[in-house]
């Protein structure tokens, strides 16, 4: 078994004590929402709350225990009923899979059977043996312990729409790095042409969308050093009339940030969080435009001698003095807070503090292939309506940072955690 984040081997104890952290985590977020909760659609584009603690198991049991090991699952409704989200266009064509959900009891009792069949199965299963390509470098066994941090990020995303008084508050999950807030350079870095590896290698553990492994040429263009605050967008709604981002709303006549826990002073010196939409709109007001996602990998893992990093830092595993990400902070922080983390030609915050659009669309790269234990999981959104952003959230954990690693969301999709930096052709 191998995967990125664990430079040092994957072993069963390994990937038994991250999948047990990884559940101790997601039932951790599972108390932020007050019992009465439970049921609401608080994003009406996705399913309830409810949806989502009984997918994250049944992914598993279907994934794990009935593709790959060919066992028997523990409850074919719930197996189905649970089986896969929806990713609609607009909230009309966003119908659940039934008007009926069952108990939480009755749920919380599936996800405890699911869990000891888990464990059973990682402790003992032949996870790892080739025998099908499920089992190839433990596809499937890796892939639902990240399948499963994916969620928590979405799970936030909901949280953070349910109103106040329907959230009880919890600490930061890990601790913070960040460094005192200091006076930040707001200028633009040239990074010249060169070379950018696309894609992870095939050894590694990655979802279909990261392979196969591709160089490309970049052209010299020049990127923020930055991402584009909400002080500087704010700049640009009061002179085009633009609407106010998502997470932005009007107290007192005075803008106020809609932080998940309490509603509180907008930072201005925060990353801004917006649309693909509006980013670009920002980007073209300010005679500038996104960068592609070859930029970004050039800006972030290139170096002036020619070699690529594995972060922007070096090859140092994540760790809280290199960005926002791993639950430190629940919202975004103020920009240059984490100086360790800044890639080789001095652009900042490329991992973390927010998800970071860029202009390329997501599709397959040369050579894609459906995975063997998901493959559904990026075809289905090769559709030209959905674009690549690159780097990480707050909410994102650190086995999930990886240089191959992409998300993708429509371009009108005003909930996830996404920024942005302006970028120049040379």
């Amino acid at each position: 078994m191998q995967h990125a984040a664990f430079p040092e081997g994957m072993t069963r104890d390994r990937l038994i004590d991250w999948y047990r952290d990884t559940r101790r985590i997601t039932h951790e977020l599972f108390t932020i929402p007050t019992a009465d909760a439970y049921y609401e659609r608080p994003i009406r584009l996705r399913n309830p709350i409810v949806f989502y603690e009984g997918h994250i198991p049944a992914f598993a049991v279907n994934t794990l225990i009935k593709l790959a090991l060919k066992h028997e699952g523990i409850d074919p409704e719930f197996e189905t009923l649970f089986a896969r989200g929806i990713d609609p266009e607009s909230e009309d064509a966003a119908k659940p899979p039934t008007d009926f959900w069952p108990s939480r009891d009755a749920v919380l009792a599936y996800g405890r059977d699911a869990d000891d069949l888990i464990f059973r199965a990682l402790c003992d299963g032949p996870i790892d043996d080739g025998a099908v390509p499920q089992r190839r470098n433990a596809e499937a066994a890796l892939g639902i312990v990240e399948h499963e941090q994916m969620h928590q990020e979405t799970l936030l995303y909901l949280f953070h729409e349910l109103p106040y008084e329907k959230k009880n508050s919890i600490a930061p999950l890990r601790r913070s790095g960040a460094t005192p807030a200091r006076v930040v350079k707001k200028d633009m870095v040239r990074i010249p042409a060169g070379l950018a590896t696309l894609g992870g290698s095939r050894g590694d553990f990655g979802w279909d969308n990261e392979f196969p492994r591709m160089r490309i040429k970049v052209r010299e263009f020049s990127i923020d050093r930055h991402d584009v605050t909400n002080g500087d967008y704010l700049e640009f709604v009061e002179a085009t009339n633009a609407n106010a981002p998502h997470f932005w709303t009007k107290q007192d006549g005075a803008w106020r940030w809609r932080g998940l826990f309490e509603l509180q002073p907008l930072p201005l010196d925060a990353p801004v969080y917006v649309t693909h939409d509006e980013a670009s709109a920002y980007a073209a007001w300010r005679g500038k435009r996104l960068p592609t996602e070859g930029e970004f990998h050039r800006a972030a893992f290139g170096t002036p001698s020619g070699e690529e990093q594995l972060f922007p830092w070096g090859s140092t595993q994540p760790n809280p003095s290199r960005g926002n990400f791993g639950f430190s902070h629940w919202d975004p922080v103020a920009i240059g807070s984490y100086p360790a983390g800044a890639s080789a030609w001095g652009v900042h915050d490329l991992i973390g503090n927010g998800w970071e659009w860029t202009s390329t669309v997501f599709d397959g790269f040369p050579g894609f292939e459906a995975m063997p234990s998901y493959p559904l999981y990026s075809a289905d959104f090769f559709d030209g309506k959905h674009y690549v952003m690159k780097g990480a959230s707050p909410a994102t954990p650190p086995e999930l940072i990886r240089r191959s690693f992409r998300n993708w969301f429509r371009p009108s999709y005003p909930y996830a955690y996404a920024t942005f930096r302006c970028a120049l052709s040379s």
